[in-house]
């Protein structure tokens, strides 16, 4: 008995899911964050948590307001489900959580990305994480395929005292109260990050899931919920780790707020038919993301950086007087994100485009080239503006989608230029738009295409789709122009052959995937010939069919992606006009003394000399 007393004595202490969890969150505070980072947490993380007895954590509502998220988008409920879920990381079967101060730390790593520099074998993707986080489980699918019952263990002890505050949290985070489903065998891949992290602390898998979490089967996004989180990461995608949401307001009133939401819709066009489907699938959300929107969850990296910078640090401020807490100061306006608004382009679809394309050579760095509606819609007039630019473009081209059957002779002479259509309509009407990224500067083609593997087709609505570049062949960009060659800009297709005076002109010919506008800039057609998989441009991967839209071009933009030097001359005039602005406001006027009134609006060039300026007296 004695012995057998001293070995009980001697074996270690079995470590509880939550100091396994405190040891985790440990490690991501020494390794991910600066001293000053984490002291700027610890002390945000005290001004925003309530407490309840020995805990302290913060609420969906003190969250939202510290991140200044709009109400109107509805997204706070979303965002607050996906952190709750997260903060339970590794052990995700124990979700939704109670935020406290190592449960936030799991969220902020997460969510900027910073976990890469501990868990570096899981670092390469966390797009399963964040399905988990946002799905809901569709109980008839789970009935429909039952598991058997799973035992389900009791609270360990020493998460026994949150159980109070972690049922606020179950009720707030609505999607996991549910059945558990069974497993869906087909998406039941090893979860790189979490077998990372048990790696990391020394602990087997079969050990720490006393209680699996739920299963894909019958797990959705709900298309409602996705819709939400949509606008909130297209609003947040140009934000910087120190700027304040609030600054782009403007994108959330009146008409704005409109189109981001047909934005939304659009990118949500991509995953589902909102008609039919309730919600999205793991299959979709895996397979779509990579190709069509890589950047898409970048919008957290700036958002969730906000926690790791204090306003109490802020020398240059002074604190609020009263002691109350500061959670939602008022902000300057941000520097506009487009130099000037085009007819096509506007800072939605901007947000749009940096899904794919990198947001740092996209916002306050574009500026417009060529509108068809202001330098006319001829090839010269494009010629023109764009060819002079050295470095990378945007060509974007909306219109409305011509019916079957050709009504007008423009109409029925740009029909006859093309084969005769063998597919149906993409789109069964309405706007379409499409658009091109492309690297090389513009040249004319006389035998060859230019262009380059980076060169990106696309389409942004009625639905996103995103068509990269293959190496199947190089028919990337044409420009061609008479005499030599038959008039045409075309993306994706063979280049027109030279002409021959003997011969009369044949067809234009279309590529497998493919846009082609013709020479008076008036008609477009986009082609997706679907079973040939592919050509220069590669296939669709969300709209696995053939298909071909015609439409009649209602406007027509370029604009040139500048390099540092651009964006840094486009910086610098837009701060000093408002200084100017500011100067202009700060001129205080109404002293009494005419006199000096006089002066000072002379000293600022405002009257006097040959200036026209009105009597004071």
């Amino acid at each position: 008995m004695g012995q057998s007393h001293s070995d009980a004595h001697l074996r270690p202490r079995q470590r509880s899911r939550e100091d396994l969890a405190h040891e985790l969150a440990a490690s991501f505070k020494d390794k991910c964050f600066t001293s000053l980072e984490f002291y700027s947490l610890k002390d945000v993380f005290k001004n925003l948590a309530d407490q309840q007895g020995s805990v302290r954590y913060v609420k969906e509502e003190t969250i939202a307001r510290y991140l200044e998220i709009p109400d109107i988008l509805g997204a706070s409920p979303v965002l607050f489900q996906m952190i709750s879920y997260l903060g339970a990381f590794p052990f995700l079967q124990d979700a939704p959580v109670v935020l406290e101060l190592s449960q936030l730390i799991m969220v902020i790593v997460i969510m900027t990305e910073r976990y890469k520099h501990v868990l570096a074998r899981g670092s390469k993707d966390r797009t399963k994480l964040i399905f988990k986080s946002l799905a809901v489980y569709d109980r008839k699918a789970s009935e429909a395929n039952a598991s058997p019952a799973q035992t389900v263990s009791a609270p360990d002890e020493a998460s026994g005292r949150h159980a109070h505050a972690t049922s606020a949290a179950a009720s707030a985070a609505a999607g996991f109260a549910v059945d558990l489903p069974g497993d869906d065998e087909s998406c039941e891949e090893d979860d790189d990050l979490v077998l990372t992290a048990h790696e990391l602390l020394d602990i087997s898998t079969d050990s720490a899931q006393q209680r699996s979490p739920p299963g894909f089967h019958g797990a959705i996004i709900p298309t409602d919920n996705f819709r939400k989180l949509l606008m909130l990461l297209l609003l947040a995608a140009p934000l910087d780790a120190q700027e304040s949401l609030a600054q782009y307001s403007d994108r959330v009133a009146g008409a704005e707020l409109d189109r981001l939401r047909a934005t939304a819709e659009c990118i949500l066009a991509a995953f589902v038919d909102v008609e039919t489907s309730p919600g999205i699938k793991y299959m979709q959300f895996k397979t779509i993301i990579p190709t069509l929107f890589p950047n898409l969850f970048n919008s957290f990296n700036a958002l969730f950086e906000h926690f790791l910078f204090s306003k109490n640090l802020d020398l240059s401020k002074h604190r609020n007087d009263s002691g109350t807490k500061d959670i939602n100061p008022t902000s300057k306006p941000a520097q506009p994100l487009l130099s000037d608004k085009g007819d096509i382009l506007d800072d939605h679809m901007l947000a749009q485009i940096s899904l794919f394309l990198p947001g740092s050579s996209l916002f306050r760095r574009v500026r417009r080239l060529y509108s068809g509606s202001d330098a006319g819609f001829s090839m010269g007039s494009f010629d023109s503006k764009v060819f002079n630019w050295r470095a990378p473009t945007l060509l974007l081209v909306s219109g409305t989608v011509l019916s079957e059957t050709a009504s007008g002779g423009q109409e029925r002479s740009f029909a006859d230029s093309l084969p005769t259509k063998r597919f149906r309509n993409g789109t069964r009407s309405g706007r379409v738009t499409f658009g091109v990224f492309i690297r090389e500067p513009w040249r004319h083609t006389h035998k060859e295409c230019f262009g380059d593997s980076e060169t990106v087709l696309f389409q942004l609505e009625p639905v996103h789709d995103v068509f990269p570049a293959s190496t199947m062949n190089t028919d990337y960009v044409a420009f061609t122009k008479p005499p030599g060659n038959r008039p045409c800009l075309s993306f994706g297709a063979p280049h027109p052959k030279p002409r021959k005076s003997s011969r009369p002109d044949v067809h234009n010919s279309l590529g497998p995937v493919s846009l082609l506008l013709n020479d008076s800039f008036e008609f477009g057609v986009f082609n997706h010939d679907y079973t040939s998989r592919g050509g220069a441009f590669r296939t669709s991967i969300s709209r696995k069919y053939d298909f071909q839209d015609r439409f009649e071009i209602d406007q027509l933009e370029v604009w040139g992606c500048g390099g540092d030097a651009e964006a840094k001359a486009q910086a610098e005039r837009w701060a000093w006009e408002e200084r100017e602005a500011e100067a202009r406001r700060k001129i205080n006027l109404g002293t009494g003394d005419i006199e000096a009134d006089r002066a000072l609006l002379e000293m600022a060039g405002l009257i006097g000399a040959n200036r026209s300026g009105g009597s004071m007296a």
